[in-house]
């Protein structure tokens, strides 16, 4: 694996990752296939831009979602993607997002110290 460094700092991303709470177990399973060392994930109600759905007469206001976060290695990135993509996506609308972010400082909360091995 090659690894990009900018002023000495190792070059990370967080992958953060909207998915229908039925498949975050499976999305977790397959990114740590792909080499994720550490996974947080975030049990959450959402709402998208689409029209809410009726089941039994009633509006659903929010979808059960969840957010799973975890710090990456610049070079894995299209590989933990792909793996969330091909385990949370059914075609229909509300299958999810994915955003992916730089990652500017990173800091030890044991040690008080800025980190410079972010994962």
């Amino acid at each position: 694996m090659f690894l990009r460094y900018h002023r000495n700092y190792l070059i990370v991303k967080r992958i953060e990752a909207i998915v229908q709470s039925d498949v975050s177990k499976q999305v977790i399973k397959e990114i740590r296939k792909a080499g994720v060392g550490g996974v947080t994930l975030i049990q959450s109600l959402g709402q998208g831009m689409g029209e809410r759905p009726e089941i039994g007469g009633r509006q659903i206001e929010f979808n059960s979602v969840d957010v799973i976060l975890t710090i990456v290695h610049d070079s894995e990135v299209k590989s933990v993607v792909s793996a969330i993509m091909n385990v949370a996506h059914t075609g229909q609308k509300g299958d999810g997002k994915i955003f992916v972010s730089n990652i500017e400082e990173s800091y030890d909360i044991s040690t008080k110290e800025k980190s410079t091995k972010l994962i």
